[in-house]
């Protein structure tokens, strides 16, 4: 079961499990077998041993079609090939065995996964040390560095897995499109600029590591969705009108607290930050994302002292009040800040411009000066505008 080697079906050739192109080239040439969609064998050594077995007993004529080639040529430069596909009913349901047989072994290697406690990883952006579960290390990646490669329930093999990207990070590859940089910063600077922190969903290499391309014979799981996107599109005409959106949750900016509505969120926020009167939207943007960028850092954004997590700083900033005082405006009214710190960051969809809320009688108190045109020939030459035109025009005289 667990021997590295394959052997041919006719002879005593041998080859490494990895190198099976190498079997399959051999006895088309030396046996002109041919066996078709290997693609679709789960288990290619359980197969090829079968085969081999059932060959010994019975001709192959008996089980493969013969392919003449040169029909039109000498009999002498005739040669006859041997087709042994799935449209023999024994191929067949050998196949689907293996894949039922491959799918029982992948579910329960999940099920030991699901539920170990026994793992233990480093997290490969931050080299922060993770025991327990998978899922402790996958959901802290997702969060905290915006790096998902899925559900831990949807993925089997884990430790496999993450040793194969860290091997890529490692040889300062990139996740995405697989680009080997000079070193580690400038891989990490590529991969945040171009948002390729996440993996290649064409890559075949990353398919056996995850459980919805074990689910049915024959089809990946680019095949699969596309299979459920045609049920979508047949079933656009339905009536949706019991249609009932779940809710996006929004977290505080302070700890790990979610809420459905904005309205819960703000009564959470309001007994750690006051409101924040007279800032537009954009100012609001910049604000949140600076304190998401701090408490992110453990630090605390009134005194700049850092924390070793995120319990010490939020207790800090309760015990000495920073946490009800609005920070330094020239600190966060900076362009750097309208980018946000945690990619989808629902908070910042839920925010109001303050401005649409002056009502009809403070507008009307603000004064407007009317300026001053008893003397436009001198208005005319004392204008901003006309500067700058002369200064546009001498900059395009030098050129």
């Amino acid at each position: 079961e667990s021997c590295p080697y394959v052997p041919c079906i006719f002879c005593e050739e041998c080859y490494l499990l990895a190198e099976q192109n190498q079997l399959l080239k051999h006895m088309i040439i030396e046996h002109k077998l041919v066996i078709a969609d290997m693609k679709l064998v789960a288990d290619f050594r359980r197969y090829i041993l079968y085969w081999k077995k059932r060959f010994a007993e019975q001709p192959i004529t008996d089980f493969c079609s013969v392919i003449k080639t040169n029909s039109e040529a000498p009999l002498e430069e005739q040669d006859n090939y041997f087709l042994l596909c799935d449209v023999l009913p024994e191929d067949r349901l050998l196949r689907e065995q293996l894949q039922q047989k491959r799918l029982r072994e992948i579910l329960e290697q999940q099920q030991r996964e699901r539920y170990d406690i026994s793992f233990h990883s480093m997290c490969m952006f931050c080299d922060q040390e993770f025991t327990g579960n998978r899922s402790v290390v996958l959901n802290h990646m997702a969060r905290e560095h915006d790096f998902n490669i899925g559900l831990p329930d949807n993925i089997v093999n884990c430790c496999e897995f993450l040793a194969v990207l860290q091997k890529k990070l490692d040889n300062l590859q990139c996740l995405y499109c697989e680009k080997v940089f000079r070193d580690k910063n400038t891989l990490k600077d590529h991969m945040r600029k171009k948002q390729h922190r996440r993996i290649n969903a064409k890559n075949k290499e990353y398919d056996k590591f995850y459980i919805i391309n074990y689910l049915e014979f024959g089809k990946s799981w680019e095949e699969v969705q596309s299979e459920d996107d045609r049920e979508l599109l047949d079933n656009l005409e339905e009536d949706w009108s019991d249609w009932e959106e779940h809710p996006v949750c929004a977290v505080c900016l302070f700890c790990e607290q979610q809420a459905d509505t904005t309205e819960k969120l703000y009564l959470h926020i309001a007994c750690l930050l006051p409101s924040l009167p007279g800032l537009n939207f954009y100012q609001q943007v910049k604000l949140v994302n600076f304190v998401r960028r701090e408490i992110h850092h453990c630090r605390c954004y009134n005194c700049q002292e850092k924390f070793q997590s995120k319990g010490e700083l939020i207790s800090h900033m309760e015990e000495t009040k920073h946490i009800t005082l609005l920070p330094a405006r020239s600190t966060w009214d900076q362009p750097q800040y309208y980018f946000p710190t945690y990619e989808n960051d629902t908070l910042l969809c839920t925010l109001s411009d303050s401005e649409d809320l002056i009502t009809e009688d403070q507008s009307e108190d603000i004064p407007v000066v009317s300026e001053d045109i008893s003397n436009l020939k001198a208005l005319k030459q004392s204008s901003v505008l006309n500067q700058l035109l002369s200064e546009e025009n001498k900059s395009q005289e030098k050129f």
